[in-house]
């Protein structure tokens, strides 16, 4: 059985999914237990809940990985624990885990959105950091932005609250912006916007799919210890 669990990096990821891969809403706490304990070879865990429920822990996955089920991470809090868990054997993908991984973003808020509920699509309704960082990044290599608008374009994103943070919010943060300009830069960020945290939760779709739907026999170099916990947090 293969498992993944989506919502706003991958809204549409059902569709996509194909037979033969369950898709289920944003993990938290005790979902990738459950999902082992239901018989899952393959997790891949792109979304995560983790404002208002306890986040997936990090025990669970290396439950899942020290019995031979396969975990990926990437787009969300799956590249956040992907690169947490990396070294214990949990295979991480994409941009947004291979800079966590490095230490390039450190913080868990850079993919931090607000978005539809899931009955009416997950939509995102907020930019990301880390979308914002991937979309400068193309505006700079073909030449969009003016010398130091990239700095100041990044200073303003980061000092929104990421569940305002738009693009309008982006521009009208920059103070050192003429009005005359405001509306040209807001349409061009507008129209080479990078939805980084799709395009890596795709990547590890297509990972999800081509994996093997068995668990593996490897024999690791770590043990994981027993202890007791619950595996959804106490009300």
């Amino acid at each position: 059985m293969k498992i993944i669990f989506a919502g706003p990096s991958l809204p549409d990821a059902a569709s996509l999914a194909g037979e033969g891969i369950g898709v289920l809403p944003p993990a938290t706490q005790g979902d990738v237990l459950a999902a082992v304990e239901q018989g899952a070879n393959v997790i891949g865990l792109i979304d995560g809940g983790f404002e208002y429920a306890a986040p997936v822990w990090h025990k669970e996955i290396l439950r899942a990985l020290s019995l031979g089920v396969a975990v990926l991470g990437a787009a969300s809090m799956g590249a956040l624990r992907a690169a947490e868990c990396h070294s214990f054997g949990m295979i991480g993908i994409g941009r947004i885990f291979e800079d966590y991984r490095t230490g390039r973003l450190v913080d868990d808020a850079a993919v931090a959105l607000t978005h539809a509920p899931s009955a009416l699509g997950s939509k995102p309704l907020t930019v990301p950091l880390v979308n914002v960082s991937a979309t400068l990044d193309v505006m700079q290599d073909s030449g969009q932005l003016a010398s130091g608008l990239r700095q100041e374009l990044e200073d303003a994103a980061s000092v929104i609250f990421f569940k305002k943070r738009t693009w309008r919010a982006v521009v009208e943060q920059c103070a050192g912006l003429a009005e005359p300009d405001r509306p040209r830069l807001l349409a061009a960020l507008l129209s080479n916007a990078v939805d980084q945290k799709r395009s890596d939760a795709l990547e590890l779709l297509k990972a999800v799919q081509d994996a093997r739907d068995i668990r593996s026999n490897a024999d690791l170099p770590w043990k994981l210890h027993k202890t007791a916990f619950p595996t959804r947090p106490a009300l």
